[in-house]
């Protein structure tokens, strides 16, 4: 019995602790357990609770800034922790979006009279799961960040006990989530037992030479299907109207910006930078054509059925749920140019496109579900098209702010909208490959069928007629906060983009090594 104990201590390996290579991570975290052990203490107060995550996003930030070019160990958590412009780019995404949420969610928690304390601490633990998804550079990092995220947006799509549509949105989300993930944990179980290394820098240099090449590709296939559910896109998206209605407004808009980005950085990663094209590393060919070739078809499908299904909503809330459907379409667009890029410059700038695209549809996004959320009243009983009849010169701050939105979302030039689309596409374009040239055509068919129905709903703000009384609403001073940076964000990153994508294409520090 002596001999195998004694093998099994000479094996084991000392991690390469870096506290300071996960402290942004670790200070969402801790901000939210100091939100959900105050609220157990003080639980009528609401505003508590909101401040400390805010400041606790706020410090997560500056941390990452400072990282951004500064130190990093290399091999931090014998590689378990990816330190690059995937990581540090999505990161802040994630850190905008929880911070727009907690500020648009202020006055649907005191109206809905929901646990506030509660729901800032699900919001911190589900953006710390999506930190560790974007900096996961091993598959278990991945699918625990994944889980934690999940488990929080479970609960908080069910915050709203008494509304049976909530209820519903749960329940859906909670099944088809589990099962999405058992694919994906499947998946990665493969992939491992194909390459003998759950490390994503290890998988793309064993790849070529996989012990069981089939295995990988049954892997690799069944990974696609989960993060094809968790990003949305068809025909995974079944789930996505129903949850997406049933859902709290500034949860749905929460889950369309947040989850979805942190997703595509997990996908992007494993696809990416695990089954590589270049980097010195020729996968099999039948594995990169394969889960290209799967994308291709899924891009395409996602932005078909959403733009076309979404000119068929009465409901606001589920137009906008079909419009993230077609625009993860157009986000894995971008991906494919990363896959199909000839060099790392290509393949870095292709990335960090696609991190600009979900910062761009994020800030947008979020702004038209900070209004929804204020005009919807109690248990979103006013989110029909209907209900916006006539508001236009009513409330015209709300309905062009509105309006602003709707045509970034299409992609209207000098607007966020249109500068992430140009992002995405263009390195489609730039791979020089008939199919990917084919499938940006698409893409902008596909966007000019997206005009009617985001047109509409200006057409009915400003040139129909209510039927009914209407007031315009007290705008409380967070959502003001919260609608001053969407549009502030959506006008600079249309006429200003420059600066945001030199940040998020610039290499890492001198000494890195890039997972």
């Amino acid at each position: 019995m002596m001999f195998p104990l004694t093998l099994l201590v000479t094996d084991l390996v000392t991690p390469n602790v870096s506290i300071s290579s996960i402290l942004p991570e670790l200070v969402v975290a801790l901000a939210g357990i100091v939100a959900m052990v105050y609220d157990s203490f003080f639980p009528k107060d609401r505003r508590v609770t909101g401040i400390v995550s805010l400041i606790g996003l706020l410090i997560a930030g500056v941390l990452l800034a400072m990282m951004w070019g500064d130190f990093q160990p290399v091999g931090a958590w014998n590689g378990m922790i990816a330190h690059d412009n995937l990581r540090l780019g999505f990161s802040f995404v994630f850190l905008l979006v929880t911070a727009m949420t907690i500020l648009v969610s202020t006055v649907w928690v005191e109206r809905e009279n929901v646990p506030s304390g509660e729901y800032h601490a699900l919001l911190m633990f589900a953006t710390f799961g999506m930190m560790l998804m974007a900096s996961g550079n091993d598959l278990v990092i991945i699918f625990l960040g994944l889980e934690t995220l999940s488990i929080a947006t479970y609960v908080m799509c069910g915050l709203r006990r008494g509304d049976l549509k909530s209820n519903e949105s749960a329940m859906k989300y909670f099944i088809l989530g589990s099962f999405a993930s058992a694919f994906l944990l499947y998946g990665m179980a493969l992939v491992y037992g194909a390459t003998g290394s759950t490390n994503i820098t290890e998988i793309a240099a064993r790849v070529a030479n996989a012990n069981f090449p089939a295995l990988l590709l049954v892997g690799g296939a069944m990974m696609v299907i989960g993060f094809g559910f968790k990003v949305a896109t068809a025909p995974f998206h079944i789930w996505t109207p129903d949850v997406y209605e049933g859902a709290p407004t500034p949860v749905t808009g929460f889950m369309a910006a947040g989850p979805k980005a942190a997703a595509f950085a997990s996908f992007v990663r494993v696809f990416v930078l695990g089954f590589p094209l270049i980097a010195g590393v020729q996968a099999s060919g039948y594995l990169h054509d394969s889960w290209m070739t799967a994308l291709t078809v899924m891009a395409i499908l996602s932005m078909t059925v959403g733009n076309i299904v979404a000119i068929m909503q009465t409901n606001v809330k589920r137009m906008l749920a079909y419009s993230s459907i077609a625009h993860a379409g157009y986000a894995m667009v971008g991906f494919i140019g990363a896959g199909a890029a000839k060099s790392v410059v290509e393949r870095d700038a292709a990335i960090a496109s696609v991190a600009f695209y979900m910062l761009t549809y994020a800030i947008t996004n979020l702004g038209a579900f900070a209004i929804v959320t204020l005009l919807g009243q109690k248990n979103d009983r006013r989110t029909e098209f209907e209900d916006y009849n006539g508001i236009g010169f009513k409330s015209p701050a709300l309905a062009f702010t509105l309006s602003l939105f709707m045509l970034s979302l299409l992609g209207l030039p000098l607007t966020a909208g249109f500068m992430g689309k140009v992002m995405v596409f263009r390195p489609a374009l730039q791979a020089g490959e008939p199919m990917l040239t084919l499938l940006v055509v698409i893409a902008v068919v596909n966007t000019a069928i997206s005009a009617y129905y985001y047109l509409r709903l200006i057409v009915v703000m400003f040139f129909r007629e209510r039927t009914s009384d209407w007031s315009a609403p007290k705008i409380p001073a967070p959502i003001v906060v919260a609608l001053v940076v969407a549009v502030v964000g959506v006008l600079y990153l249309g006429i200003f983009a420059g600066n945001v994508i030199d940040r998020f294409s610039q290499p890492p520090p001198s000494g890195i090594a890039s997972k």
